[in-house]
């Protein structure tokens, strides 16, 4: 058990460790992240050529279609490799890297966390390294302490270790989303009364609620459109569902999560932002800045000098026509910043080494034959998330289950317009959650033995 517990250490220590240097969006960051789950891949393979207990292959067998689903998609990229489908075969190859890497990592998830023990590490740690981000983040927009500062200034706006807030709010997404799933799964079984309310606020569990608020203000000032939507979006989704679904004490379910809404939102973030996310939501709009250059003969024009939230949207028309002329192949895993170049026209005059859209870029440069796997992994995993849901055998499990759906959901349509699947940490934890959405119904509860409560196999 020595090397086991190795590598649950090694694994949750990599998840806080990679959002710290800059999301592990650098050369020599990815490559620890790829050396790190090479690691950890080699002491899990060892504690099983010792242990061949048929429990252990629990998880794996659980999520076995996923696992198989993202080979296939990395087999995908080696094809285009070894064929020369690929215009830019370096980029291709740290992709293939990566997505090894995370591959490795949800097999070890699947694999190793397999106790209720275990998830709940896996869920706090997670809801720690979030609550990190965002302490971490606001301290540095509210302080002067800029010598603390991690990458380029944030301008006012929380950004954590992230270079770009919307990126950072993309990890709080998925981080708030294991926090509620974990307040979910370790609500009792027991008649609602309300003073329970007051428990809510100052028992137990105010440990998670304080860390949801810290994100939640966190979140709030970013100043991240989509990403604000994305998350109070899912949140509302599919707490509605779950409230539906669960005719059990509804009324305290519900309670759970409008408070997150409530008294996050429109009580706590009063005073961190949340007027100035409304203003940038109102003023959304396509605006250019101009300026009055003289010309030789002594007249005046005017000539665009900056785009405003017009860039992006211009990135997507004209990558479409890219999507059609390679539709099924793709132009290579991580080609779209050297491809994309002889598609724009004059009025995008910046260098885009992304599409600002995962869904385009995934389908550009994998093509029809890549993202198939890839989507059909992301449709698994939330099935899996669903599942204890609708099924109901479990207090835990179903709360386990709509946490991950809940941040599964919300990185969808946040990933409509950002670039957060292209980001290592980013990828990483959402490869995390997908995990955790197999763990939901997959997991057992060790050693200990059963408490005598409802459910098969507890409730607590």
């Amino acid at each position: 058990m020595t090397l086991e517990r190795a590598v649950i250490a090694g694994v949750l220590a990599l998840l806080v460790w990679l959002p710290l240097p800059l999301a592990s969006n650098r050369p020599w960051s990815a490559a620890l992240l790829v050396m790190a789950v090479g690691g950890l891949l080699l002491l899990w393979g060892l504690q099983v050529l010792r242990d061949r207990s048929p429990r252990r292959w629990r998880g794996l067998r659980t999520g076995g279609v996923g696992l198989a689903l993202l080979i296939a998609a990395q087999a995908w990229v080696a094809v285009q490799i070894a064929t020369g489908l690929t215009r830019d075969s370096g980029a291709s190859v740290e992709y293939l890297a990566l997505g090894l890497a995370y591959t490795g990592l949800f097999a070890l998830l699947v694999g190793v966390f397999t106790t209720r023990k275990r998830l709940n590490w896996l869920l706090g740690v997670l809801v720690v390294s979030g609550t990190l981000q965002a302490f971490y983040g606001a301290l540095m927009v509210l302080t002067d302490l800029q010598w603390l500062q991690i990458g380029p200034d944030s301008g006012g706006v929380v950004s954590g270790t992230f270079v770009n807030r919307n990126h950072l709010a993309g990890y709080l997404e998925m981080t708030l989303a294991c926090g509620i799933g974990l307040m979910l799964a370790l609500r009792e079984d027991r008649d609602f009364r309300w003073h329970h309310l007051a428990e809510l606020l100052i028992g137990p569990k105010a440990r998670i609620r304080l860390a949801l608020i810290i994100m939640v203000i966190a979140l709030v000032m970013s100043h991240s459109r989509m990403g604000n939507t994305a998350f109070f979006s899912s949140l509302i989704v599919m707490g509605g569902l779950f409230t539906l679904v669960t005719p059990t004490h509804r009324t305290r379910n519900a309670l759970i999560l409008v408070s997150v809404l409530v008294i996050d939102v429109l009580v706590i973030s009063q005073w961190f932002g949340l007027e100035e996310l409304q203003q940038r939501l109102a003023d959304t709009r396509f605006e250019d800045e101009v300026a009055l250059v003289e010309q030789a003969d002594g007249a005046t024009r005017e000539v665009v000098v900056r785009r405003e939230n017009v860039d992006r949207d211009d990135v997507a028309v004209y990558a479409w026509p890219q999507l059609l002329e390679r539709p099924w192949q793709g132009y290579g895993a991580g080609s779209f910043e050297t491809t994309f170049q002889r598609f724009p026209g004059r009025d995008v005059t910046g260098l885009f080494d992304h599409a600002h859209n995962d869904f385009l870029q995934f389908a550009i440069e994998y093509g029809g034959v890549g993202v198939l796997p890839l989507a059909g992994f992301v449709v698994f995993a939330f099935y899996r998330a669903l599942t204890p849901v609708w099924q109901r055998r479990s207090l835990y499990r179903s709360g386990v289950g709509v946490g991950a759906a809940m941040g599964i959901l919300a990185l969808m349509i946040h990933s409509a317009a950002d670039f957060n699947l292209q980001i290592p940490a980013n990828a990483a934890t959402f490869v995390t959650l997908c995990a955790i959405a197999v763990l939901a119904n997959a997991h057992h509860r060790g050693n200990r033995r059963r408490a005598r409560v409802a459910g098969d196999d507890g409730s607590a």
